[in-house]
This record gives structure tokens, sequence and C-alpha cells, in this order.
């Protein structure tokens, strides 16, 4: 087995709020089980499909994907502040192949990456320092979006350059599932909201705090049922789960982003990541589920999955 996956929801509250005891031990041993299956699969490569928050990417110029030839992590919400370690020369042969097969991508020789990207490999390695690991960003937030059926060719184009090559590659996934966490959006942003949203990377710690606060009142408000954002949609999320777990990956061309903005938040966009994740799994051959894990929970603004996926047998390549 040279290639598995591993796709789960993040959340920067994980460490600010504090949910029933039992969900908290639920989602520990969530991650309790992520960890023990990237302990026996022994990645040598990471290939992590994130979104970001305003923190790394901003309207002064938002690709809708970006191939990361370095990386750093922003700290937001204490996350992995400093550099990842990312095997240069792969990222850029991965993007060479990406646009030679009609699929076009941004690079970033300094990609800054949030919470919302490195969190799950936090989570699973303890650090973005263990396994050499190629960060690839996927527009999750920022209107227009590009069509989740190019996200999928794209995260199959992904998925063809690595599924020869003799690395064992593990392939993440970061975001969602249903969630409306307090991110201004362009069109209703107030004019210093569109400042930001343009050109606010690097912010002064006061301001990151303040920003980091307002969000974590906001999940407290919510599990009160007093905040003024848009419900988790468990049978949204249990329905995306259905198609992930089908493994028609072509089944995820069905959503739209007006629909996914309407039922299941602003947020709810993030899926994309899922999509490339199991997109460039599903290229190296039929998958199937081996963990999954999920419910809502208010504290995290999330619908929170977790999943693992290997392939079903390596010599069904190509099929």
């Amino acid at each position: 087995m040279t290639q598995a996956l591993v796709c789960m929801s993040h959340s920067p509250l994980l460490e600010f709020t504090d949910p029933p005891a039992d969900v908290k031990d639920a989602v520990a041993g969530a991650f309790e089980e992520v960890q023990r299956f990237a302990r026996e699969f022994r990645p040598d490569i990471i290939v992590n499909f994130g979104p970001d928050h305003y923190n790394g990417f901003f309207y002064d110029l938002m690709p809708p994907f970006c191939i990361g030839y370095e990386g750093y992590g922003t700290g937001d919400y204490d996350s992995w502040d400093g550099p990842i370690a990312v095997p240069g020369q792969v990222a850029e042969d991965l993007a060479a192949h990406v646009i030679a097969n009609d699929i076009d991508t941004a690079i970033s020789r300094r990609m800054e990456v949030d919470h919302g990207a490195v969190q799950p490999t936090e989570i699973i390695f303890g650090g973005l320092d263990v396994v050499p690991m190629v960060p690839i960003f996927v527009n999750s937030v920022s209107r227009p979006f590009a069509k989740v059926s190019r996200v999928r060719k794209f995260g199959q184009a992904v998925g063809e350059f690595f599924r020869d090559r003799d690395e064992r590659v593990l392939f993440i996934g970061s975001g969602g599932l249903s969630h409306d966490p307090p991110v201004p959006q362009i069109a209703t942003a107030t004019p210093e909201q569109r400042e930001f949203l343009t050109v606010g990377r690097h912010p002064t710690p006061e301001a990151r705090a303040a920003r980091q606060q307002r969000t974590i009142d906001t999940a407290v408000a919510f599990a009160k049922g007093e905040a003024d954002i848009m419900e988790l949609n468990p049978e949204w999320d249990r329905a995306f789960l259905d198609v992930v777990r089908s493994g028609d990956v072509a089944g995820f061309d069905a959503y739209a982003a007006d629909d996914m903005d309407r039922v299941a938040g602003h947020s709810s966009h993030e899926i994309r990541t899922w999509v490339a994740a199991y997109s460039a799994l599903r290229a190296c051959g039929p998958y199937e589920l081996g963990y999954e894990f999920y419910r809502p929970i208010k504290e995290y603004i999330a619908g929170f999955a977790v999943t693992t996926a290997v392939l079903k047998d390596p010599l069904s390549r190509r099929s």
C-alpha cells in the first residue's frame, strides 16, 4: 500500500471552547484512531489539501488552487508558526505535471498556511517538520469558486502524479463539514472589512487576538442558541459522507456553491479539500473507508467528521 488518506474537519476552537465531556472524549478518540492509522502507514510524504481563512491568501490575488514550493505556518490560534518541511523539487514536479494535464494552478515559493490547513497534520504527527509535506491551497472561502467538478479533476491530476511513485503518500483533506463561522463575506463587507479581506496579511498581535476572540465568543453564543449564524446541517453532512463512502468521486460534481451557502453555511465549501483528496486517492485505484466519525458540534461551529481510507487492492490501480 503506497497511498492512503485522512480527511477530517478542523476547528480553531478545539482548545478555546468547552463542549460536554462525552463530546470531547469522542473527538479525542477519533484523533487517536487517525494517529494510529498514520503510525501504521508510515508515510514518506504528505500531500495536504487545505483552505485558508484570510491569513495567507487574500483578495489582492485569490487563486482557486496553489501548490507551495515552500511553506510557513501563520501561527493563528496557536497553530504551527514557522517553516514547513516541504520537498521543494517534488512540489515543482507536481505543479508541472498538473499544468501539463490541462489543470491551471498557481504556485508559491513562500506559501503561508493557517490553522485550517495545518491542524490535522499537527494533530496526527505533532508538527509540520516530522514528515515532508506538499501544501496545496484549495480556495474554500472566497467567491468566486471553481466548480466542484474542477476541484475533482485537480485532485485527480495530483493523484496521477503520485500513483506510480515509490513514496508512501498520505493525502490529507482538512475542513468542513457544514458550518457558518463569522467570516466576513466580500459582498456584504464594510469598507474596513473589505480592506482586511484584500490586504490583511500579517496583522498585529492585538488585531489577531481581537479577531480570534470574536470567533470564540460566537462559538460560546452558538452553543447556547444565541448566535446569529446558520445552524449545522447533519442531514447534509451525512449525505456528503455517503458520497465519500461510495467511492464514486464523480458524485461530488453535483455540489453547487449557491446551494452549499444556502443549506450548509458559507464555510461548507471546505469540503472541496475532501473532494480533492478523495479524488487524488481514487486516481490511484478504488478505495474503501477504514474509519469514520461524525458528530455535529456547536462548540466547534462544525459538523465534525474524521475519515481514513486505503486502496482496496494495490493491484487494481488505474481501474
